[in-house]
């Protein structure tokens, strides 16, 4: 991912996350199903060597700081932040230590790391990936799962689909 673009941040020094600044209005509706049954993006991940460096830059720039998780991830990252950005979620994951530590530079900014996107219906979407995609999980949000694609399909970084939130509601709440 080389950057994004967001409506309505108060400034664009985000850590190092490469940011512009968005001045068109904000679609009437979602965009229309794609042939592999994704509807939209989830949630889009930033890896940060200093989670509260991050995340003390987000909200100067005005992003809305739902949640801290201080529980470890599955992958080893200590801690996560969530960000409600309109239907999209940034969730910003602390580089575990020993990460931090191999790359040399505990002061470097963060970056985007990978991409969840909102299957309509995950079975089918996994079917449309085919041997591409792992195998489907609960993910660590209840009533949600998950299934990663697999890096052999060239993708640039790493993209994840994710469930409706099987409980009713389309997104996790924070």
């Amino acid at each position: 991912m080389l950057g994004w673009s967001l409506r309505g941040a108060a400034d664009t020094a985000l850590d190092g996350l490469p940011t512009t600044l968005s001045t068109q209005p904000p679609t009437a509706k979602a965009a229309g199903a794609h042939a592999n049954h994704v509807i939209a993006i989830d949630h889009i991940v930033a890896m940060s060597p200093d989670l509260a460096r991050t995340v003390d830059a987000l909200q100067r720039a005005g992003l809305d700081l739902r949640r801290v998780r201080d529980e470890p991830t599955p992958a080893g990252a200590p801690r996560q932040a969530f960000f409600r950005l309109g239907r999209e979620i940034l969730e910003v994951v602390q580089e575990p230590h020993e990460a931090v530590a191999r790359a040399g530079d505990p002061n470097r900014p963060a970056r985007f790391w990978g991409l969840a996107l909102l299957a309509e219906d995950i079975e089918l979407a996994a079917a449309a990936f085919g041997p591409r995609i792992g195998t489907i999980r609960a993910a660590v949000q209840p009533g949600r799962r998950i299934a990663t694609v697999d890096r052999a399909a060239g993708l640039s970084v790493p993209v994840a689909l994710m469930s409706r939130d099987e409980r009713g509601s389309r997104t996790t709440e924070l």
